[in-house]
């Protein structure tokens, strides 16, 4: 698909790993894009013939991290300005205008865009606490920026410009289950480990103690995370127990341990 002569193109930047249930919701809601780009790590469910009788044009890279893996997506797009997804995101109604508001005006006066995060959590949406507004930069002229550093875990795209806030959420079907979250946040929190030991980052009884204590008291109290019931308080609990791990993990790796 081509942008018309007057409008400044757009390409949408998603990498996948057997995201067959949830690729096709995400797909849809970047309709609006030029280009949609799916770059795939080896799935086995029908990920990417999902993908391509979507329309997207669809690459294939073995796994080498996460910002890499993104950074070559956003390398492979025909188009400069670039809207960044995970296969389990995707633009409401209300960010979609905001987006186009932004693309018939030419993206002028920024070189990228952040919009707030909206996480569904066991059937109901989470809108307070450390889970919102949760606001990412994932729209960017890549002349300008990108997919930048060392870090392979919790990546972030950033830009040599300003940044402006868009209105819509991002919704972000995060987790399939307790035990899908579990497992996920036990592996961020080893490569988390393993980077912080690499960086020369050592860990403290205090870490390990407070750390986790803050981020509890600050997502649930201080940012009103009991105000999502039950949710928010297993939320806060499982993402606290998190920080545990990481600092935990990073305690062994100080002493020749293996995590």
């Amino acid at each position: 698909m081509s942008a018309p002569p007057d409008r400044t193109a757009l390409s949408a930047c998603i990498i996948t790993l057997n995201e067959a249930d949830r690729i096709a919701a995400c797909l849809d809601s970047l309709a609006f894009c030029d280009e949609i780009v799916v770059v795939d790590s080896g799935s086995t469910d029908g990920t990417r013939e999902m993908a391509a009788a979507k329309g997207a044009r669809v690459l294939e890279r073995a796994f080498d991290g996460y910002r890499a893996q993104k950074d070559f997506a956003v390398n492979a797009a025909h188009h400069d300005w670039v809207l960044c997804l995970d296969a389990d995101e995707r633009v409401t109604a209300a960010l979609r205008a905001s987006i186009e508001h932004a693309r018939d005006a030419g993206f002028a006066g920024a070189a990228g865009y952040r919009f707030a995060r909206l996480t569904g959590y066991f059937g109901a949406w989470l809108r307070h606490g450390n889970a919102y507004p949760d606001r990412v930069m994932r729209l960017f002229d890549r002349r300008l920026g990108g997919w930048r550093g060392a870090r392979e875990i919790h990546e972030h795209a950033s830009v040599d410009g300003p940044v402006a806030t868009l209105a819509g959420d991002l919704e972000h079907d995060a987790y399939r289950s307790l035990a899908d979250q579990l497992a996920r946040l036990e592996r961020y929190a080893r490569l988390m480990a393993g980077h912080m030991h690499a960086q020369g980052r050592r860990a403290h009884i205090a870490n390990i103690v407070f750390n986790p204590f803050w981020r509890f008291l600050r997502g649930y109290v201080l940012r009103a995370g009991f105000r999502d019931g039950w949710r928010g308080l297993v939320y806060a609990y499982v993402e606290a127990n998190y920080v545990r791990q990481k600092f935990i993990k990073l305690w062994l790796l100080d002493r020749g341990q293996r995590i």
